[in-house]
């Protein structure tokens, strides 16, 4: 224990542990050492980025990993990391973001595809010129011409990428692209003093972010990225091979790993619109005399919009549709046996039009690409019940989808291939839950701390008396004392906030309310967002100026969730309801597949729990620091109940005050 304790203290940059944040560093060096999979419930304040230090004590010349959501999470491992490199200044750090953030090249299309075809190009282009003697691409004036002929709307070759390549003589003959050696003195200049992600782009001047990221990646023992390039089975891949390493090389740690399921899900589904439909009428048209399976293809385009059309007539904003149903329909009367045949075909004539249009400068994705992941998709979905065919209205346009609703396959397979794996979240609880939900039967080390921050800054209500539960959203009398608590829990001092279980039930109470809320500006979260940050900014600058303001936002929304609303930005929060999923037949099947899985604790996993979680992200936007002071409030009287208060945090369900509105007003007023 104390060799374990020594290890991950010279790692730890601070001169002393918070409460129970050394028991936390010793728990997950014990990961650190075995191996599995360990998850963390940590509450706000307990230091949870300081888990980095136990698998820094224990990597033995692997590389960590850590996964996070935002670029606030990543600036502050990156500022954690900073104050450990004083301790240990042989660390080597990167970080790696997005080249949707970070591209300078600019064009049409999407960026990850701009950027694989336009290095294809330059790469090719770089080594005929350097076969014929010009090592340095950037300083060959043949690809300089080149460069200022090209159209920057459709590029073909990338001089920020040139720039950060140059060749040498390769020992079996020949030339070998290496970086540029201003590539690699930005590279080591960056070493030794980290540049914050914003000004990347600018310290990179004529060099491509991407490479110098990367480079900095591939020599570095801690590299900080973002859920995709974790999640995204071909980014990984990807990546994995241009570091050089397996995933048994990596140490991975999980930042705010409440998000894990909704991303691994969101990154599983895919969805396909008429106007899809009609955009790859269009390609295929314009391919018809290149390849003979177009056209057969086409004819198959219309049954498709038929059955887009036929759902319109529904009046379901979001249902299940029958794929066999689909599948039938699709396939009947074409020139092909089964979907499987028309998969194939589309393959065939994806591949042909994203080549030729790679040979243009075209880089966006083109419909038929979309049309034949669906229908890969859909197909899948017939034999894997963790996949649903859906459809949902969206204005005026039906969608139809096939939704991931089970992230537990993806997720285990990739915590399971890395040499350890740890999740850490202030929003786990409870963290058994949570462990069964992403890993099933997993044998999954847990550890769940108590909210050190001094009781005394806190108050914590629940309303008994009302509800947002579908049978009582039209009852008069709920929803006057929904109003009641709304503008009882307006006139505490600073800036407070409401959070709602949907736009409908916010846009309802906010109308109802705004008039009788004084002395307070009032904002209403926007269904665009547009708007929402400028609103939000403003919100929040409030306090500096001596006034206060009122937010009403839903729950998972804009204003919700990865938001650090410290001081006197927040002096408190109410969710009101519990924020429940839409219950349809959708979210039927849903329950029924993870009781089939899990049996009666599935409906709990997959319905309640995401709600407590989503509940429990909008009241910790107030207590961010032991110094701030709050008023935290849920507004339901399911939160009372056992099947609901057992999932609470323990330090919530202890200290949570029962209240009718009589006793609310009371306690609120005594709020100093």
């Amino acid at each position: 224990m104390c060799i374990t304790m020594d290890a991950f203290d010279a790692f730890f940059p601070y001169s002393e542990y918070r409460p129970h944040q050394r028991e936390m560093l010793e728990f997950a060096a014990q990961c650190a050492r075995e191996g599995g999979i360990a998850m963390v419930d940590a509450p706000t304040g307990s230091g949870k980025s300081s888990v980095v230090a136990s698998l820094l004590a224990f990597r033995n010349e692997r590389k960590v990993i850590i996964a996070v959501r935002t670029i606030s999470q990543l600036n502050t491992f990156i500022r954690e990391l900073a104050l450990i490199k004083k301790k240990q200044p042989q660390l080597r750090t990167a970080y790696l973001i997005g080249k949707a953030s970070m591209c300078p090249l600019g064009g049409e299309g999407d960026v990850y595809r701009r950027c694989e075809g336009v290095k294809m190009f330059s790469s090719s282009l770089m080594r005929d010129r350097a076969e014929k003697g010009a090592l340095v691409p950037s300083k060959d004036p043949f690809i300089i011409q080149q460069i200022r002929r090209m159209d920057r709307e459709h590029p073909l070759i990338c001089p920020y990428f040139i720039h950060s390549k140059s060749f040498v003589q390769a020992d079996t003959g020949g030339v070998k692209m290496v970086p540029s050696q201003s590539l690699r003195t930005k590279v080591d200049r960056m070493a030794g003093q980290q540049v914050n992600p914003r000004e990347l782009v600018k310290y990179c001047s004529d060099l491509c972010p991407y490479e110098l990221m990367l480079h900095a990646a591939r020599n570095a023992d801690v590299i900080i990225l973002n859920y995709h390039h974790l999640f995204d089975d071909g980014i990984r891949e990807q990546l994995y091979l241009s570091l050089n390493i397996g995933p048994q090389d990596v140490m991975l740690l999980i930042d705010e790993a409440h998000n894990c399921g909704d991303v691994i899900q969101s990154i599983g589904s895919v969805e396909l619109a008429e106007r899809d439909l009609e955009q790859a009428s269009r390609e295929l048209s314009g391919m018809r005399r290149r390849h003979k399976g177009a056209d057969a293809v086409q004819h198959v385009l219309p049954r498709l919009t038929g059955f887009i059309r036929g759902i319109a007539n529904s009046t379901e904003a979001e249902d299940w549709f029958d794929p066999a149903i689909f599948d039938r329909m699709v396939v009947k009367g074409s020139l092909y046996k089964d979907m499987e045949e028309i998969v194939d075909e589309l393959m065939r004539l994806a591949e042909s039009i994203r080549e030729n249009n790679q040979k243009t400068g075209v880089y966006r994705e083109t419909a038929i690409e979309r049309l034949t992941l669906f229908l890969f998709r859909l197909s899948q979905s017939a034999h894997d019940p963790a996949y649903l065919t859906i459809y949902r209205r969206e204005k005026e346009e039906i969608i139809l989808e096939v939704r991931n609703i089970d992230p537990t396959v993806p997720l285990q397979e990739i915590c399971n291939s890395h040499a350890c794996c740890i999740l850490i979240s202030g929003t786990l609880s409870p963290v058994e839950s949570f462990s069964r939900y992403y890993f099933g039967d997993l044998n999954v080390k847990t550890l769940t701390l108590p909210n050190m921050f001094p009781k005394k800054n806190r108050l914590l209500c629940c309303a008994s008396d009302i509800t947002t539960a579908f049978s009582l959203r039209q009852d008069r009398s709920n929803n006057e004392k929904i109003a009641d608590y709304i503008i009882a829990f307006s006139a505490l001092p600073g800036n407070v906030a409401a959070y709602f279980p949907s736009y409908q039930i916010l846009e309802s109470f906010a109308q109802r309310c705004e008039p009788d809320i004084l002395q307070k500006t009032v904002f209403i979260e926007p269904r665009d967002t547009t708007d929402a940050g400028s609103a939000l900014s403003e919100f929040l600058s409030l306090p500096s100026q001596g006034r206060a303001g009122m937010m009403f936002a839903v729950c998972g929304g804009k204003w919700s969730e990865g938001l650090d609303y410290r001081g006197e930005m927040l002096s408190g929060a109410m969710v009101i309801g519990l924020p429940l999923a839409p219950f349809n037949r959708v979210r039927r099947m849903v329950i029924d597949y993870f009781r089939h899985k899990f049996g009666q604790e599935g409906e709990f996993l997959c319905y309640t729990l995401p709600a407590i979680n989503r509940a429990l992200q909008a009241l910790g936007r107030v207590l961010r620091t032991p110094q701030d002071r709050g008023v935290l409030v849920l507004a339901e009287r399911r939160f009372v109940e056992n099947r609901v208060k057992k999932a609470l945090p323990v330090w919530i369900s202890d200290e949570l005050i029962e209240c009718d509105i009589s006793h609310f007003r009371e306690v609120v007023s005594a709020w100093k």
